[in-house]
């Protein structure tokens, strides 16, 4: 990686742990395949904030949705059999959850009341969904992982519509991973985490696609996952291989690093804070939630309806 000058390095502090209460190490299934079958008691992700600046994480193995207010306490708001990653927000009082092991579900904050929202695709069940995020129409963008990678590059991209249609706009991806819209809704941004890089794809007018190409490329043992954009239309990518969060500008080149104080897998991120200029990053592998202030706000999530 060939830079021009160098990006200002920057260190995230501690929000909050999870508390002990919630840790029981052991193995699991999602652990056996995803995790060299190490012991856990958490893997969290899926980072997204309401109106009153409560964050929300999904933790996979255990199939685990949390509420941490903020003042950093946790609550356990819903539990099932499931592998929950990615959450958006489709009411404010629901979030879509994207869940490896069922499709796209439904999780009330209040109830803790969970429900199927999509579970299949033509009968033929999802390789493993991973991530989403909603545009200004109410159009729903979502990744099918699996376990794809550059030996089955047969990933997914999907895009359902308000009315449910269901469109497949990828099917060549090696891990399809985050996902997120550029600011004028023309271009989405996709991490390819086995093949290391950020894919940018043109969304045409009619509603095809075109041109998809290759926007960033970074390096080491595991790539690209999570991924946010600012009002200033720089993307930033959660980079869990190296522990870095890179801040991209409009040419893909770096403008900031961020890195907790030691190597640690950075998986996620959200903005959050009453203007959304503090980003908060899901730490996975020790159970813990990073933060730090930003010069500019994060752009401001769409819910449909």
């Amino acid at each position: 990686m060939f830079l021009l000058n160098p990006p200002e390095v920057r260190s995230l502090e501690i929000f909050s742990t999870l508390p002990q209460r919630y840790r029981q190490p052991r193995r699991t299934v999602w652990g056996d395949a995803n995790q060299g079958g190490r012991e856990t008691d958490s893997f969290l992700e899926g980072p997204v904030f309401d109106d009153a600046g409560n964050l929300y994480v999904t933790d996979i193995p255990f199939g685990r949705v949390f509420r941490i207010d903020t003042q950093g306490e946790w609550e356990l708001i819903a539990q099932w059999e499931g592998e929950p990653n990615g959450m958006k927000f489709l009411s404010a009082t629901e979030l879509l959850v994207t869940d490896y092991l069922n499709g796209l579900m439904v999780v009330d904050v209040r109830s803790g009341a969970v429900r199927p929202y999509l579970g299949r695709r033509n009968t033929e069940s999802f390789k493993g969904l991973n991530d989403l995020t909603f545009d200004s129409q109410g159009n729903l963008y979502f990744t099918d992982q699996g376990q794809t990678g550059l030996h089955d590059p047969t990933g997914r991209v999907y895009r359902l519509t308000p009315a449910g249609k269901l469109d497949l706009l990828l099917s060549n991806v090696p891990s399809p991973n985050g996902i997120v819209l550029s600011l004028d809704e023309k271009f989405l941004f996709v991490a390819v985490t086995r093949g290391n890089c950020v894919w940018r794809m043109p969304l045409l007018a009619d509603g095809g696609v075109s041109k998809a190409g290759q926007f960033f490329t970074s390096y080491g043992p595991s790539g690209p996952d999570g991924l946010a954009m600012d009002e200033a239309g720089r993307l930033l990518v959660a980079n869990p291989g190296l522990g870095y969060v890179w801040v991209l500008n409009h040419r893909a080149e770096p403008m900031q690093l961020l890195r907790g104080a030691s190597a640690v897998s950075l998986t996620n991120l959200a903005f959050g804070g009453v203007d959304r200029k503090t980003l908060y990053c899901t730490e996975s592998t020790s159970g813990t939630i990073l933060r730090i202030g930003m010069d500019v706000a994060g752009a401001k999530l769409h819910m449909p309806g």
